[in-house]
């Protein structure tokens, strides 16, 4: 029997204010443990909260980015659950009232773009952060740092409309990217700013009812969410066709043997004992303030990357890749502007940098090389002072040191040799050597130019300006045939 995986995503997003959602303690990361704290996010007896307006500025954002709708007013409620971290015994979040729902993300390309519909999005409050003994040489103790309690999260929940995991990891994908781009999120999920959550069933295809659901937790980089969807379809699949029943359950993935462990039994929301939160009115969302939210907007990817298609003539995948974070895009306009010839510059940032960033698990800005040291590179070859091949050389070196290419190239000796007299040493010493190849291809074998090419390029240590050794090449090697 073929099965139909059915994917829904909870993601938390740790928003960029200066101080936390009730109170005004820093949001600063890195603290020593509760320093960032006070009555008010310790939940002492008689302390009031006091909503944050830049977080609700912040989700009205994201929600116009993701097409949502807007409540006019929108409500808190306590979520009541005991946990160590929790000092309140409750958290504060949104459950009947939330302030944004009914919106998308589209993902695919124009060909095969597919919509993933957002239920809601709403403001809350984070939890603590357990630090358990063993990191502190007291194995049977854990502590508590109540820096991050009362930190705004904001929670995007989607429909259960993503099919296959590598769609689930594209919409991550994208979702960071908007979030970036509008920035209310760094998204740094190695500091937690941003976390997902998976609920996932399958069904035999063809079926409408939903099959019972797993939670997977502890998916701390968009390739494990991928990973532990994989595994957790695999091992529901299993389970059916032994004819056993699925349990609806919380699942932790493990990252070392890549695989999900059960946690515990899925908690449903009568279990938080919702009620309204007594101490905050409602939220009452203006017109005038959703709109005055909308002009601030930047420009959002897929738009940017309809623009760079039409505006720069490059084709939607290189588009794509280069608007996949802002700080990519503006990097590459930002080249661009400077050297005009835009599938050229998408040619050495997707290529060499992306290459060069990856290995070294940098960000674009991070980048040693510039804009300005990768055009004044780019117009080195349009000028014919290097070839293609030094270039490579002048790339590296300019990654690894800093330095600007005219520099590297007069310190390494670079500059291309474009001498006639100097060029035709090279020529008349490679066809000498190899009389042999010379007969076969007068006698027809003109695939062998490209070896006297590569030799004469050999010998000049690639110095050689390549469009005159073509010439001087094919001029030798032609005047007796």
């Amino acid at each position: 029997m073929d099965y139909e995986a059915i994917i829904g995503l909870e993601v938390h997003t740790q928003l960029l204010t200066k101080s936390k959602i009730f109170c005004s303690c820093s949001t600063q990361f890195g603290a020593k443990p509760n320093q960032h704290t006070c009555p008010i996010c310790l939940g002492m007896p008689g302390v009031l909260p006091v909503l944050n307006r830049d977080v609700v500025e912040f989700t009205i954002r994201t929600a116009l980015a993701t097409n949502c709708r807007i409540a006019p007013s929108n409500r808190f409620a306590r979520k009541n659950y005991f946990y160590p971290d929790l000092p309140k015994g409750y958290q504060i979040s949104q459950y009947e009232l939330p302030l944004a729902m009914d919106g998308y993300i589209e993902i695919g390309s124009n060909e095969t773009k597919k919509r993933i519909g957002i239920t809601r999005i709403h403001m809350e409050e984070d939890a603590g952060k357990l630090i358990h003994g063993e990191n502190l040489g007291h194995p049977d103790s854990s502590y508590v740092d109540f820096n991050r309690t009362g930190v705004p999260l904001m929670e995007i929940v989607s429909e259960p409309d993503i099919r296959a995991p590598e769609e689930a990891r594209e919409y991550l994908l994208k979702l960071k990217a908007i979030l970036e781009y509008i920035e209310v999120c760094d998204c740094n999920m190695e500091e937690g700013n941003l976390r997902c959550d998976a609920n996932i069933s399958v069904r035999p295809e063809g079926r409408r009812e939903f099959g019972v659901k797993a939670e997977l937790k502890n998916m701390n980089s968009f390739k494990n969410v991928q990973r532990a969807l994989e595994y957790e379809i695999k091992r529901q699949v299993q389970t059916l066709e032994k004819g056993e029943e699925i349990v609806q359950e919380t699942r932790l993935w493990d990252v070392n043997s890549e695989r999900t462990i059960s946690m515990r039994s899925k908690e449903e929301a009568h279990d938080y004992r919702y009620f309204p939160e007594p101490d905050l009115v409602p939220t009452v969302i203006s017109e005038d303030w959703i709109e005055d939210v909308r002009s601030k907007l930047p420009e959002l990817p897929d738009a940017k990357k309809e623009r760079f298609v039409r505006e720069y003539g490059i084709p939607e995948y290189d588009a794509g890749v280069l608007t996949s974070s802002r700080s990519l895009a503006d990097y590459y306009e930002a080249c661009v502007r400077l050297f005009p010839n835009p599938k050229i510059i998408s040619n050495w940032v997707m290529g060499d940098i992306l290459r060069e960033l990856k290995d070294d698990e940098r960000g674009i800005s991070e980048c040693p090389i510039t804009p300005g040291h990768l055009t004044g590179m780019l117009r080195m070859i349009e000028d014919g002072r290097i070839s293609g091949k030094i270039a490579k050389i002048v790339f590296e070196e300019m990654y690894r040191s800093g330095k600007m290419p005219d520099e590297v190239v007069k310190e390494k000796g670079l500059v291309q040799i474009s001498d006639e007299g100097e060029l035709l040493i090279f020529v008349d010493r490679v066809i000498e050597e190899n009389p042999d190849m010379v007969e076969a291809y007068q006698k027809g074998k003109t695939k062998l130019f490209g070896y006297f090419i590569g030799e004469v390029m050999k010998a000049s240590k690639g110095k050689a300006n390549p469009a005159l050794v073509n010439k001087f090449l094919k001029d030798r090697l032609d005047c007796n045939v």
